[in-house]
């Protein structure tokens, strides 16, 4: 599943034009990789993401096409997050 994709559906970011745009910015990194929005995500994966003066970092548990709101938080769990 694209990276950009995988961010919308689990509710990480809110949409996935602002998802790409991110990615853009190299504030995402996949496996310790800066991360373009086409990366290939997969289960097992480790995603770091900084929002602002915040840094998250998740690991994939779960794909899926559709997801419930209330499910969205089931596709990763967070490792860490820290302020930056």
């Amino acid at each position: 599943m694209r990276l950009d994709k995988f961010l919308k559906i689990s509710r990480l970011i809110k949409r996935r034009t602002l998802a790409k745009e991110v990615a853009s910015q190299g504030r995402i990194h996949l496996n310790g990789n800066p991360a373009k929005a086409s990366s290939e995500v997969g289960v097992g994966d480790e995603l770091s993401i900084r929002f602002g003066q915040k840094q998250l970092t998740i690991e994939v548990t779960s794909l899926r096409e559709n997801v419930k709101k209330d499910e969205a938080n089931s596709l990763y769990k967070v490792i860490k997050e820290q302020e930056v």
